[in-house]
């Protein structure tokens, strides 16, 4: 069924588990994402970012994100990830995601106020959802994550969801988006003060590489969605090249080494789901 994050965020929050963001490119993952999650019985946030759209046009798979969401028998949020523009995020809700995140962390704190105000004001009257974004969340290639007066700050959550109104909050405590070069290092007191003053569900950016120790400590301080991409492409990646033959099989070749893909990527989402704790939240 076709949900939006606040029919997942707040139970995940209230039994202290973790809800996975898993981004999908195409239909390949689509499946994998949606069988584990059935197959578990955990609620599931599906999506696309905007930097992945390259690799699959919001057009080409919204109809079949939002039919798959529709038929599943678990809850399954359809989120579009990263948004930058104005004009993809209207694109999405008009499509039938139902949540967008507004990403305007790059932006002055006024402006990312601003811009991120006007969407949760639009989405709202789609019934869809906002996640927003104070703070910095870097990148894995640089090791920006790593510079400290880039974090989300207690202070500034609170008053961004305060002047907002988003539905959920994504906070920079030190990991980053992509392969990580060394392993990071998470300000979990910084996580669990940001909790204490705000309600709204906090979000986890830059999940792929962490330790399991790693998610189990900031679940537990207050993380309700965790976002993954990474792990599933090199899941997929490893069993293409595992699977791949010299052409003597033909097209069944291809079609073997693409279903080797997907139940690895499958292995991997439920890998992640019985970690977060959401296996099984669904009867």
């Amino acid at each position: 069924m076709l949900v939006n994050l606040n029919d997942v965020l707040y139970d995940a929050q209230k039994n202290g588990y973790g809800v996975g963001l898993f981004n999908t490119t195409d239909t390949d993952m689509l499946e994998a994402v949606i069988s584990a999650a059935e197959e578990l019985r955990s609620p599931v946030i599906i999506g696309t970012a905007e930097v992945l759209l390259p690799y699959g046009e919001l057009s080409l798979v919204a109809p079949a994100f939002v039919s798959a969401a529709k038929r599943a028998t678990v809850p399954v949020v359809l989120h579009y990830d990263h948004g930058v523009t104005f004009e993809r995020c209207m694109e999405a809700l008009k499509l039938g995601f139902s949540s967008v995140m507004f990403d305007g962390s790059a932006d002055d704190v006024e402006e990312n106020l601003k811009n991120t105000r006007e969407i949760v004001k639009i989405a709202h009257s789609f019934g869809a959802t906002v996640e927003g974004e104070i703070g910095h969340v870097g990148q894995a290639s640089s090791s920006d994550n790593e510079v400290t007066d880039m974090y989300t700050t207690p202070d500034e959550a609170e008053a961004f969801v305060a002047a907002t109104g988003v539905d959920a909050l994504a906070v920079a405590i030190g990991t980053a988006h992509g392969a990580y070069k060394s392993a990071p290092k998470l300000d979990i007191e910084r996580l669990a003060a940001i909790r204490e003053r705000i309600q709204t569900p906090l979000v986890l950016h830059g999940g792929s590489g962490l330790s399991d120790d790693d998610f189990r400590n900031t679940i537990k301080n207050g993380i309700a969605k965790v976002n993954i991409f990474t792990d599933l492409c090199i899941a997929g990646e490893h069993a293409m090249r595992d699977n791949a033959s010299d052409g003597s099989r033909g097209m069944y070749g291809y079609l073997e080494t693409r279903n080797a893909k997907v139940a690895a990527m499958k292995e991997e989402v439920k890998k992640k789901m019985l970690l977060f704790g959401s296996a099984g939240r669904v009867k």
